[in-house]
């Protein structure tokens, strides 16, 4: 009997660690930071850096935080991947199949890729979680892709970034709508994670034009249609502008930035530090550059600062959830798979 085809779609997200030991952590950060696309140094410089530096201290710190947010399915990035992936699989049916996999960890992006079955795929389609593009994660993720699927006869097709598509957009402002509805905020924070300049400056195709302006994120243009930090502004923008935000209330910052090399600004803690001094005691912060709940997010954000804030003067700092699973999430993403196929 002949297996009926079907459209393939693979979701990629970054990844988590397999358990809260300091020991899978540890494993977890070895993966992730000896991505050359991550860690972009020469390859002697990052194992050193890797292996006796940055492992060996931030395995425990990191496993710490980790147990703060794990929960009883486990890691909550793993848990909302896998409810999102079960519902675009019922809002597509029967003629697709729906897989996802982990850059980092498990299941692995090659583990999903052998679920498929190519010579019976009518089509293929992957879309990285990621909104905003970056080498770091998009490209990363699609690099690891395109290894598991080179033997295949037909290519698959990439849905590189999504920063300011409808399909994003307008559930990502019904869930800000919804929330800045049940309590009168000061302010909001989009924070979104930061990045090396570096990143942004090599793919800065004419060599001058990538934070050589204080404007130069402004809009999106040929100099910069691929820069991340452009396109988290254009999210922002979007975004505010679906909700009719008054220019005073908001603003787009970055977050974990680590080391001393030069990361892109305005930087989200300090805004923790500085608007209490100016009168602004209850703030809201959404992250748009995840869809999923993580560690950035729910103990980055909602535990360390919440603190932050409060230390410097602030009442109280609601962290407004990702996407996660949200049904018209998942509904807006199948429509955009069906669309894709016209």
């Amino acid at each position: 009997m002949t297996t009926p085809q079907k459209h393939g779609v693979l979701l990629l997200n970054l990844g988590t660690p397999d358990s809260t030991d300091p020991k899978d952590v540890g494993r977890y950060l070895k993966q992730f930071l000896m991505d050359p696309l991550v860690v972009d140094i020469p390859a002697v410089f990052r194992w050193i850096l890797v292996n006796w530096m940055i492992v060996p201290r931030r395995s425990h710190l990191s496993a710490e935080a980790y147990a703060k947010i794990w929960g009883e399915k486990g890691s909550p990035l793993l848990v909302h991947t896998q409810d999102l992936t079960r519902k675009v699989q019922a809002e597509l049916g029967a003629d697709f199949q729906v897989e996802f996999g982990m850059r980092y960890g498990n299941p692995s992006i090659s583990s999903a890729i052998q679920k498929f079955d190519p010579k019976n795929l009518k089509s293929f389609q992957v879309l990285p979680l990621f909104p905003q593009y970056s080498e770091a994660a998009t490209e990363s993720a699609l690099k690891e892709m395109r290894m598991g699927t080179a033997s295949w006869t037909h290519t698959p097709a990439e849905i590189r970034d999504f920063f300011a598509e409808p399909m994003f957009i307008e559930p990502l402002s019904q869930k800000l709508k919804e929330h800045l509805s049940q309590k009168k905020y000061d302010f909001l924070l989009f924070s979104y994670h930061g990045l090396p300049e570096r990143h942004l400056k090599k793919l800065d195709a004419t060599g001058s034009y990538c934070l050589n302006q204080k404007d130069c994120c402004s809009q999106i243009s040929s100099s910069n249609q691929s820069c991340y930090r452009a396109q988290c502004y254009a999210t922002t923008r979007a975004v505010a502008a679906r909700l009719g935000l008054k220019k005073d209330f908001y603003e787009t910052t970055f977050q974990s930035r680590l080391g001393r090399t030069p990361w892109i600004q305005p930087f989200t803690d300090q805004f923790y530090r500085d608007l209490p001094s100016r009168g602004i005691k209850n703030i809201a912060v959404i992250c748009p550059s995840f869809v999923s709940d993580c560690l950035e997010t729910l103990e980055e954000v909602a535990m360390r600062g919440r603190d932050e804030f409060i230390q410097n003067g602030g009442e109280s700092l609601d962290l407004i959830p990702c996407l996660n699973s949200d049904l018209n999430w998942a509904q807006s993403l199948a429509a955009r798979f069906r669309s894709n196929l016209a």
